[in-house]
């Protein structure tokens, strides 16, 4: 008898083929059978007039944390993700030592927007090596997760303080390698890093991958080579500067792995074209070489909240924007009051080039005062800082800043990103259909209180698929599935198919997709983080086993933690070239 059987349901299997009439039988985790099936099961759910597929794959999560205060993945699990990885931009929780903890935790507070709280009270830290850190959640999550080992953790172990301000020795090079192989070896996915300005830590300052000459990142990259079913990511800065393009290559060619990179995003600014063009000749230049670097990218523009508290996204303008939010809360105040630190704020911002990508953050007069604590401003909720500076005959950053004074600079803002109409999406359907991308970069985990995209999933089919026609289901399906899963190397899953892991989602291609933002007070230590509901989303199976039905959660946490070599193979360096390309065309 089986297990389960889903019967009269239209199959979109992952591959791209065209959907089908069939049941799928379930017995012991796996697709048994999928056709006409007669077999009894122990539950039969009738999927008439819905759409079947494999569970959605997510390869760009920074759920490392999560994972122990929500076993659930909670939104992912609700928007048909059923494997997610993390551990990316050389942000793992593992390995580490005591010492480490603390400066890992406050790091990830600042840089991931993980509240410092939240880590403190719902994250053991109880672990010391990448395995038992694996360990330590085994048998306890509800969707199949894998993870990378981080290059700022081995850097910050094996360097300790000095990995913060100084260049590694060759012996110390030496450790991180042999602490990375014996990562790799318990089960680590591969091996991240970041060298973006974006990324600081909790005392202001860059992170400790950012102080590694690239030869250090490259060696490290190189050990990945020895160990089956690993990969290769790094967070650059997206502008690629010649040396930047080259590390990519190199670190491909060392460890012998694609490349992926975060991320390519498509807005409505004039140059979307040319600079998309612009980015993804970065894979060019590597395969010129016999290396692969492929761009994750984004599906919809996301709202992006931000505030002069946390500093994160303002404090990569220049200058003092870089400085300010090393400052003490009350120092800063004192210095955000004064004009002239005010005019030294507006001259940094004047030297961010018109054409840079950047630009959108230092273009005050655009974003908008999502809300306020201080009742005299809450006429100011919703609206511009150059409108309301236009009407008052003020500047828009001195509007901007004395709204988030009165609020003790907890005040929430929004950058004006644009990019949600239909012209942008069809230039999005060139970029999604190329072969050096893949769709992603959700975050889901990081900057609880800062994005929304953890719901990459359902916008992809909501807004590209049905709204915008950009893409047809079968297509949106294989790339949200097949694809990631190919290049992450998973072995049986993303496709249904006989013989494969029975991670599967029942939904309505008519109503999917997910509702409105907004804030829930559900995380530890009373913090809030930004979340959407799915909508259409009728049945989430992972392994076989329900863990969502009628968008709430049944309580069960049949996930896998996914090792490397175990439940990945490794993947050919040409393994997702399809021969699909977007070309520099007029708009």
């Amino acid at each position: 008898m089986l297990d389960l059987k889903i019967a009269g349901g239209t199959v979109v299997d992952g591959t791209g083929q065209p959907r089908f009439q069939a049941d799928i039988g379930v017995k012991d985790g796996r697709i048994i059978a999928i056709g006409a099936v007669s077999e009894e099961a122990c539950e039969t759910i009738d999927a008439t007039g819905r759409i079947v597929s494999p569970g959605f794959v997510d390869i760009h999560t920074h759920y490392d944390a999560q994972v122990f205060w929500d076993p659930t993945l909670s939104p992912s699990c609700f928007h048909g993700v059923t494997t997610i990885l993390g551990g990316f931009c050389g942000f793992s929780i593992a390995p580490i030592t005591p010492e480490a903890s603390d400066y890992l935790m406050r790091m990830l507070a600042r840089v991931e927007g993980m509240p410092l709280e939240t880590l403190q009270i719902g994250v053991p830290w109880t672990w010391r090596s990448f395995g038992e850190f694996l360990a330590s959640f085994e048998g306890r999550v509800g969707l199949n997760a894998g993870f990378f080992a981080g290059h700022s953790a081995i850097r910050r172990v094996v360097m300790g303080e000095r990995a913060v301000g100084e260049k590694a020795t060759p012996e110390e090079i030496v450790a991180m390698k042999a602490l990375l192989g014996q990562s790799l070896a318990e089960g680590a996915l591969g091996f991240s890093s970041t060298i973006s300005a974006s990324h600081n830590d909790g005392d202001g300052n860059p992170v400790p991958s950012r102080w590694a000459d690239y030869s250090e990142i490259i060696a490290l990259g190189s050990v990945v080579k020895d160990h089956e079913g690993t990969g290769l990511e790094l967070l650059p800065e997206i502008d690629f500067a010649p040396e930047v393009v080259e590390l990519l290559a190199e670190l491909s060619l060392a460890g012998n792995r694609p490349v992926n990179w975060n991320a390519l995003g498509i807005t409505d600014r004039p140059d979307a074209r040319s600079l998309a063009a612009h980015q993804l000749a970065v894979s060019d230049y590597a395969r010129a070489r016999g290396a692969e670097v492929l761009a994750l990218t984004v599906p919809v523009t996301p709202d992006m909240f931000c505030n002069l508290k946390t500093g994160v996204l303002f404090d990569s303008n220049p200058g003092v924007w870089r400085e300010i939010f090393r400052w003490p809360i009350e120092q800063r105040i004192e210095a955000l009051r004064d004009p002239a630190f005010r005019d030294r704020m507006r001259a940094d911002l004047a030297r961010v080039p018109a054409e840079s990508f950047a630009k959108y953050k230092a273009r005050i007069d655009k974003f908008t005062v999502i809300s306020v604590t201080a009742d005299k401003n809450k006429q100011y909720e919703g609206r511009f800082a150059g409108d309301i500076a236009r009407e008052e005959g003020r500047d828009p950053l001195d509007v901007m800043l004395d709204i988030a004074i009165d609020d003790e600079l907890t005040t929430v803002f929004t950058p004006y990103l644009g990019g949600n109409d239909a012209e942008t999406f069809k230039l999005r359907a060139e970029v999604w259909h190329d072969d050096r991308t893949i769709i992603g970069a959700s975050d889901a985990g990081a900057h609880l209180d800062m994005v929304d995209t953890f719901s990459f999933s359902t916008d992809v089919l909501s807004m590209g698929v049905r709204k915008f026609g950009i893409m047809t289901l079968e297509e949106a399906v294989y790339q949200l599935t097949d694809r990631p899963a190919r290049y992450m190397g998973l072995i049986d899953r993303g496709q249904l198919k006989q013989g494969y892991f029975a991670d599967i989602i029942i939904f309505d291609e008519a109503t999917v997709g997910r509702g409105p933002t907004y804030f829930r007070e559900d995380v530890p230590g009373n913090q809030a983080r930004a979340y959407a509901d799915a909508t259409g989303i009728d049945h989430v199976f992972v392994n076989g086993v329900e863990i969502v039905r009628k968008g709430e959660h049944t309580g069960k946490l049949p996930g896998k933690v996914l090792r490397s070599g175990k439940d990945t193979r490794t993947v050919p360096l040409d393994a997702l070239r399809e021969n699909r390309r977007f070309e520099l065309m007029p708009a």
